[in-house]
């Protein structure tokens, strides 16, 4: 595998003519459209890191003539805000990703599903979708899409429970299989990427899988969009080349008295000092959705951790049990160790605890759970213990 190091990228929100991207599109086969993403090795940028080429290539495999392209816009992964400077700044390249999955999988309706705390966005990126859709019919390309707006609950950011939420039911996770390439949104075959997805699509047409490719390393081609934010001197959006190290990272946002950093939101992984040298942020180490937040010496971890843990308390649907009740009792639990009313040894029980939810959870939910109380018990227990 090899390493670039932090290199920082601008592919993202580079300006383009996305009517030459459509154009060029538009005089691709789906097989020739499907082929450029999986040589272009790009995954998902929501975390997940599945291949988004083989996502399409199965989709396109099914014969039912009705399809969706739907976009994951949710972001509810606390320390997330990467998407909505995406949206805000190029929606047309959003929609332009969206054209070409629709051109690649053989859909003609798109469905962009919009957190609601993003409402405040809707007036510009209607009026962007308007113009965008007037460039299709000059085109002469068949290609609808709408708006659903979320109601700000985290677990719809899980693709089947927003499926549910764009039908108008209750956002739960459904049972897999089937899986959204075959039974998806209204129980039509769907393909469903995350905004940053789409985006990157659209500059693998624009200046081919190749160059894409050579970004990155290995096992995580291309660039990424961080939210960067905690005990950092530049919080903010940055666009950053995959593999560099946690101590790369630390090196150019850290404070000077960076203690760790948190990968990927609240369910992500935390990272502490010790091993910054090793860890690489990528799919071949930590991967991530967007989210990087840094703490230093004077943040309590067991703050953090028990925020986390009263987050997903809070977000957990309810519909399975691992989640539901494990999730209660994992913050009961630290929080009976930090006062005293249970030994240190019971936080091993809780780790089982986490690993099992891990297993039995219905969806990524409670299946995430463990990552962060994990690394942060491991690595921090001295300030959870009383």
């Amino acid at each position: 595998m090899e390493r670039k190091g932090l290199n920082k990228v601008g592919l993202i929100f580079e300006k383009i003519d996305i009517k030459e991207v459509l154009t060029k599109t538009f005089n691709m086969s789906s097989n020739d459209i499907i082929q450029n993403i999986l040589n272009s090795g790009l995954k998902g940028r929501g975390g997940a890191g599945f291949p988004t080429g083989l996502k399409w290539k199965y989709t396109a495999a099914e014969k039912e003539l009705e399809k969706y392209v739907v976009c994951n816009a949710d972001e509810g992964e606390p320390g997330t805000f990467k998407d909505r400077e995406i949206l805000d700044k190029v929606a047309y390249k959003v929609y332009g990703g969206m054209v070409i999955a629709g051109k690649a999988i053989g859909a003609k309706n798109g469905i962009v599903y919009l957190r609601g705390e993003y409402r405040f966005l809707l007036p510009q990126l209607m009026k962007e979708l308007e113009a965008f859709h007037n460039l299709l019919d000059e085109i002469g390309f068949d290609f609808k899409i709408r708006y659903c707006l979320g109601s700000g609950a985290y677990i719809c950011g899980e693709e089947s429970a927003l499926f549910e939420s764009i039908q108008g039911d209750r956002g739960e996770p459904r049972n897999k299989p089937p899986y959204p390439t075959s039974s998806g949104v209204f129980g039509k075959p769907t393909t469903i990427n995350n905004v940053e997805t789409l985006v990157s699509a659209a500059m693998i047409i624009m200046h081919g899988a190749i160059s894409y490719s050579q970004l990155g390393t290995t096992d995580s081609r291309g660039s990424k969009v961080f939210s960067v934010s905690g005990d950092t001197p530049t919080p903010g959006i940055f666009e950053l080349e995959l593999g560099m190290t946690v101590q790369e990272f630390v090196n150019e946002f850290g404070d000077g008295d960076t203690k760790a950093v948190q990968v990927g939101g609240a369910s992500g992984f935390c990272v502490p000092r010790k091993k910054f040298q090793n860890t690489i942020i990528g799919f071949e180490g930590v991967p991530t959705g967007g989210s990087m937040k840094l703490f230093n010496s004077s943040r309590s971890m067991y703050n953090v951790l028990h925020n986390y843990l009263d987050f997903f308390a809070e977000e957990s649907c309810g519909q399975c049990t691992p989640c539901r009740v494990g999730c209660q009792q994992l913050l009961k639990g630290v929080e009976k160790v930090k006062k005293g009313e249970a030994k240190s040894t019971y936080l091993n029980e809780l780790v089982k605890l986490a690993d099992t939810m891990k297993i039995a959870s219905k969806c990524g939910l409670g299946q995430s759970v463990g990552n962060a109380f994990r690394t942060i018990v491991e690595n921090f227990r001295e300030e959870i213990i009383y």
